[in-house]
């Protein structure tokens, strides 16, 4: 093809998924203990690593993609002739779409002959990696990049998130939830059902008592939102941190419910940048439905 398909690294899709789809990406940042890592979809340290270090109580922090490192990752594909399509993780939870258009801006006045788009996904984890494979179908099919940029911007809304999580201690750190409701949601066994909005902000939905029913309540809000309902043809990610249990569980509902799916729900890893928020135990659901309100 003439333009290259980009996004970051939080798609929280594999290596081998990225190359197979030809899908290009750029690495966020992290750092553990006072070390710094790359986003590299678990190739600097294991997911397994990665989460066993944060239940042990390491200190996390994210840092996102700048504007010079987009110029870097970006030079090498317009110096080959090609334009570039590039997907950013949500604006709702990053600002690294405003450092992707510093970029933009800077390189179309060295390459004035070459297109440069950026788009804001407003989404996270394998449901922006949902949009990025979708827009690769659209790429495959033989759309000109325009018309996936516009396929994109016109569907994004139509992409449903929701997450709940098992263990509230990274929430509470993170200032999503307050200490006292942290203690007295782990007393009661609370798991709170999140999903994220039209603005691409995470948003706290419900409280539900134990990990049985919240498994049974974030599938209940697919048979509520999907395209088509139960007849769902679309595809269906799931990504968990660590908790690859709950995450099978929630796709044994899914595969009974939902017969025709296309191909079987594939459960994904959230990724250390993600993963340093979320800490173990939070499993998320993406699909296709209707469009995503405040």
């Amino acid at each position: 093809m003439s333009y290259v398909l980009s996004c970051c690294s939080t798609a929280d899709l594999s290596e081998e998924h990225f190359r197979r789809r030809d899908i290009h990406y750029i690495c966020f940042h992290f750092e553990m203990n006072g070390k710094q890592y790359p986003d590299d979809l678990g190739k600097s340290i294991s997911f397994d690593d990665f989460y066993k270090a944060m239940a042990s109580g390491a200190e996390t922090k994210t840092s996102q993609v700048n504007a010079d490192e987009f110029i870097d990752y970006f030079t090498p594909f317009l110096e080959e002739g090609k334009d570039i399509l590039h997907l950013t993780l949500s604006s709702g939870i990053s600002g690294v779409y405003n450092s992707a258009m510093i970029a933009k801006e800077t390189l179309e006045e060295q390459y004035p002959d070459r297109k440069i788009y950026i788009v804001d996904s407003l989404a996270a984890s394998s449901g922006f990696g949902l949009l990025v494979d979708a827009a690769a179908d659209r790429r495959d099919e033989g759309m000109s990049i325009e018309e996936v940029r516009d396929w994109v911007e016109e569907n994004k809304l139509k992409l449903h998130h929701w997450f709940f999580s098992t263990d509230l201690t990274f929430y509470v750190k993170g200032g999503r939830v307050s200490k006292t409701a942290g203690f007295i949601g782990t007393m009661l066994n609370i798991c709170p059902l999140l999903n994220v909005n039209d603005t691409g902000h995470l948003i706290p939905r419900e409280k539900v008592r134990t990990k049985r029913k919240v498994i049974a309540r974030i599938e209940e809000m697919m048979r509520k939102h999907a395209r088509d309902g139960l007849n769902y043809n679309g595809k269906c990610y799931i990504s968990n941190s660590a908790c690859l249990e709950d995450a099978k569980a929630v796709a044994e509902l899914v595969e009974h419910d939902f017969p025709n799916l296309d191909g079987k729900v594939l459960i994904n890893s959230i990724g250390t940048t993600i993963g340093c928020h979320t800490g173990p135990g939070t499993v998320a659901l993406f699909f296709w439905g209707d469009t995503r309100e405040a």
